[in-house]
């Protein structure tokens, strides 16, 4: 039973640094990543039970004890068996994979965005194929719409702001929300903000154990917090309540966000045997996960 927990954290870390990965690529959102390994409505309602209840119940229990078993139950009534593992992977991707993706963006860049357009396009593929029951006539007006949003945001042009703490902690509450919608960029986000260079160069210091800059990182994290606990709740709202067009509208988010890795392979057409075969990868990739997902849910009805 322990090793069964194990092996479910350590898949989760796993995980975790596959969506952190995906997060410090403009074009790329690790909410892609967490759709296609099986576990995007999980992580959005994992990220709703999070509450600071509390901490009010906490600071209640002072005039009357009973109010300490409350704080225990809601503090308790937070999945952290789910959100541990998966939060220390994509920490570790931003501290360890930040100069590797810095990398092959400076020496491949097209090769690399082809690989995320392939994992990009299949996973808008295993979407539908995944929740054909829920597309219907209806579903195509809000796929129309996610493609229309979708290629509208990733079309944006970069702009100049300040490096201020105000900027950095408004600039962390818009990319986190971003970063949890399929199809949408966090890093793409902090890009036309003004504020991914500054950003990735934090991070790049952090991994030399330089600390000059840290504060800029709590402030981001503080921003991204608020962000995403906020956004999870319109999220986990939308599913419960909207799902068929809400998956429709997430697919279509996810084709027209493809408009950014597209351009940069049609306008620097480098390497296209490297870019092509990076290609094949990314759609073999999330075909390897899907099979995976498939199998795991035929054991499940089997049990």
């Amino acid at each position: 039973m322990k090793s069964k927990k194990f092996s479910e954290c350590l898949l989760l870390f796993f995980k975790g640094l596959a969506m952190g990965s995906a997060d410090i690529i403009p074009g790329v959102s690790g909410g892609t990543i967490a759709l296609i390994t099986g576990i995007y409505e999980r992580f959005v309602f994992a990220l709703e039970s999070i509450n600071l209840h509390f901490l009010y119940y906490f600071l209640l229990g002072f005039k009357d004890k009973t109010n300490f078993k409350k704080a225990k139950k809601s503090f308790l009534s937070i999945n952290f068996a789910f959100l541990i593992p998966l939060a220390l992977g994509i920490l570790g991707a931003f501290l360890t994979l930040a100069n590797v993706i810095g990398f092959l963006l400076e020496t491949v860049p097209t090769p690399t965005f082809s690989f995320f357009f392939g994992l990009i396009f299949a996973s808008a593929f295993y979407v539908y194929y995944t929740h054909k029951e829920l597309f219907t006539f209806s579903s195509l007006v809000f796929i129309g719409l996610g493609i229309l949003v979708g290629y509208l945001i990733v079309g944006l042009e970069s702009i100049q702001l300040s490096h201020s703490p105000i900027m950095i902690f408004a600039s962390g509450i818009i990319s986190f929300c971003a970063m949890i919608l399929p199809g949408l960029s966090g890093a793409f986000i902090l890009l036309v903000l003004g504020q991914y260079e500054f950003l990735l160069n934090v991070l790049r210091d952090l991994t030399h154990f330089e600390f000059g800059m840290i504060f800029f990182v709590f402030v981001y994290g503080l921003g991204g917090i608020i962000g995403l606990l906020g956004f999870s709740r319109v999220l986990s709202f939308l599913f419960s309540k909207y799902k068929p067009a809400t998956v429709a509208f997430i697919t279509g988010l996810m084709i027209g966000a493809l408009r950014k890795p597209g351009m940069q392979i049609i306008t620097h057409p480098d390497n296209m045997l490297l870019t092509i075969a990076s290609l094949i990868c990314g759609i073999f990739i999330v075909t390897l996960f899907s099979m995976f997902e498939w199998k795991k849910k035929q054991r499940i009805r089997v049990e």
